[in-house]
């Protein structure tokens, strides 16, 4: 290949970095460009075509499976055979990109890391260009970190003990203001996308492995049929063989749950396997039918467990599916982060994942996700019980599994009823997740579990859906209306304790008075923001 011109991405608005030009080369910045140039417009409509599903939700109440892909669901195929590093993937630890991430995660005794450019990364620019020097610098064993408050070293393993990474860029409505093309900002998951397979593939390629990708928030097969054509480009353009890279859609939009087997299809030569995510399904459950009635009312998150009957649902539909097309079954989140002063705390929280991950073993999965080291071990035993020395349980086709459509949205199948304290707790986790996100964390600790965007995205919708929905809450003995004053006042409440918790001096330093009015803003505002990460990044980078 010939020397590439001068890129015609322009970097806007940003600080440079150290070491940036080893990211930003031209040559990377000109493939970023090719893949906009190819495919934006296509990412343009398929946003459109969400707005006007959402609007035929909103007018119909319901869903069903597609009548025009009948014959993919009832055809003989299966996706290509999964590669040797991405057979087995009993458990995955997830967690975004930071120099000591990287190398914990890598170490961790997991099978895969999901590098997360996504819902545990807040894009500021620094997070998006070092987060993929990281990697670079992981795959070239050139990386090391020490703590600077404990004095604590950090170094990777040797080679054959590492996880395999699987990269989760950004999600189809975020742009990335700082590189432009024209005056205008490239779609965040083309920047996330491009940089590292651009970097990356013949690396891992030579390393025995391959770019391997996460999709998130992914609402269609026309969508997963976009990425396909993209990495079929990509793979053009480095010159790597067809198939080398490899896919896993995450099924965490209701859309997406209705056309399973659509999405296996289209990736076909590229799919790697479904993921069940669980807070991310939960949020777009309410999006989508935020008006439909008390029918569609979820209760507090945490009472929204996987055995919920339409959470079954959907769980053994995706385990049936995939394994009727040849592809993994990954779980979801075990989000608990030990605590390192209540052993009791911890004992408990052991107990609730041994058995989320014993119910995800039992029932066909292949694979689940961690969010902490600790967890490895107890989700490790889970699925070693069951599969033994097999590296997946592909073989269990699950032909007793049923799904109507109407079984995905029974969401009135749940006793559970909203309660006052799932309102200050959904006031609580948003107020204190936005504002570490508004700072550049992405993935943060709080009340001892590992919260992300979906967590708080969940957080917001449901004081949306509570307060237009009239739900009454039952609060020391007498009835109480879900109201915007009352979500201000828990609000107010919430901003005092954590002052008083935290001092006057970190509350300054902070922006907890900004996060506070943002989250009011996305769950009082009549007109519901799609995303509130939309919002969020223009106070990112504004």
């Amino acid at each position: 290949m010939s020397a590439p011109a001068p890129s015609p991405l322009a970097i806007v608005d940003a600080e440079p970095l150290p070491r940036q030009e080893e990211v930003l080369t031209d040559a990377a910045l000109a493939f970023v460009a090719e893949l906009h140039r190819n495919f934006t417009a296509r990412r343009d409509e398929l946003l459109t075509r969400r707005r006007d599903r959402r609007a035929e939700i909103a007018r119909t109440s319901t869903l069903d499976f597609r009548p025009e892909t009948a014959e993919i669901r009832a055809g003989d195929w299966k996706v290509a055979p999964a590669p040797a590093a991405l057979n087995d993937r009993r458990v995955e630890i997830t967690g975004p990109t930071d120099r000591k991430m990287t190398i914990n995660a890598l170490n961790s005794g997991a099978r895969v890391w999901l590098a997360d450019f996504e819902d545990a990364s807040a894009p500021t620019w620094e997070n998006v260009v070092l987060g993929q020097l990281n990697l670079i610098d992981a795959y070239e064993r050139r990386i090391d970190f020490t703590d600077a408050k404990s004095g604590k070293s950090y170094a990777l393993k040797d080679a054959d003990q590492l996880a395999t990474v699987v990269m989760r860029p950004r999600g189809w409505h975020l742009e990335e203001r700082h590189l432009q093309f024209d005056g205008r900002p490239v779609p965040g998951a083309l920047v996330d996308f491009g940089l590292y397979f651009f970097h990356n593939a013949q690396r891992l390629i030579d390393l025995g492995k391959g770019p391997y990708f996460y999709l998130p928030k992914t609402e269609s097969y026309l969508e997963a049929r976009l990425w396909n054509d993209i990495f079929v480009f990509a793979q053009d353009y480095v010159g790597i063989p067809q198939g080398t890279v490899r896919a896993t859609v995450l099924i965490e939009t209701i859309t997406a749950a209705y056309e399973m087997e659509e999405i296996l299809f289209e990736l076909k030569d590229h799919a790697a396997g479904l993921n069940a995510g669980r807070w991310d399904y939960l949020f777009s459950i309410v999006k989508n039918f935020r008006d439909g009635g008390e029918k569609f009312v979820l209760p507090d998150r945490n009472a929204v467990t996987m055995t919920a009957p339409f959470m079954r649902a959907y769980t053994e539909l995706l385990v049936r599916t995939c394994h009727k097309r040849g592809a993994h079954a990954i779980g979801g989140m075990a989000a608990f982060i030990p605590s390192r002063r209540d052993a009791e705390v911890n004992k408990v929280a052991f107990e609730k994942v041994k058995a989320d991950k014993d119910r995800e073993a039992g029932d066909g999965f292949d694979g689940s996700w961690v969010a902490h080291p600790d967890l490895v071990p107890i989700a490790m035993a889970s699925f070693d019980a069951v599969l033994g020395d097999k590296p997946n349980q592909k073989d269990r086709l699950r032909e007793d599994v049923s799904v109507a459509p109407g079984d995905l949205i029974a969401i009135d199948s749940l006793d559970a009823k909203p309660t006052y304290e799932g309102l200050v707790s959904a006031v609580q986790v948003g107020i204190r997740y936005i504002e570490a996100w508004l700072r550049g964390l992405g993935a943060v600790a709080i009340f001892n579990l590992m919260e992300d965007a979906a967590t708080a995205e969940i957080s917001r919708s449901q004081i949306w859906q509570w307060i237009n929905a009239g739900v009454v809450f039952e609060h020391d003995g007498t009835p109480l209306r879900a109201t915007a004053d009352l979500a201000r006042k828990v609000a107010e409440e919430e901003l005092a304790a954590i002052r008083a918790e935290i001092g006057e001096e970190a509350f300054a330093a902070g922006k907890w008075q900004q996060a506070h009015d943002l989250l009011l803003k996305v769950s009082l505002d009549a007109d519901y923001a799609d995303f509130l990460t939309l919002p969020a990044y223009e106070q990112l980078v504004g």
